[in-house]
């Protein structure tokens, strides 16, 4: 979890460019494994929460994402 928080940090990204970053290709392992934990947590969040499917969707870390990411980069 912490090396999909550690690609977001930056800023929004999508999808896309997390699977590149974190050298996946397989679609359901990446969404079983990484986005839909971190989104059900509540460390990451939608750009365009109401639209699920936009075409420039993007995600970001939350407060609570930022704060774990901290916590461990402090260790």
């Amino acid at each position: 979890m912490l090396k999909l928080l550690s690609v977001i940090e930056a800023g929004t990204i999508s999808v896309k460019q997390m699977m590149e970053a974190l050298s996946l290709s397989d679609w359901d392992n990446f969404l079983r494994r990484y986005l839909n934990p971190a989104l059900k947590d509540g460390l990451i969040a939608l750009l365009y929460p109401d639209q699920s499917k936009h075409p420039e969707q993007q995600y970001y870390l939350t407060d609570k994402g930022k704060a774990l990411l901290w916590e461990n980069k402090a260790e």
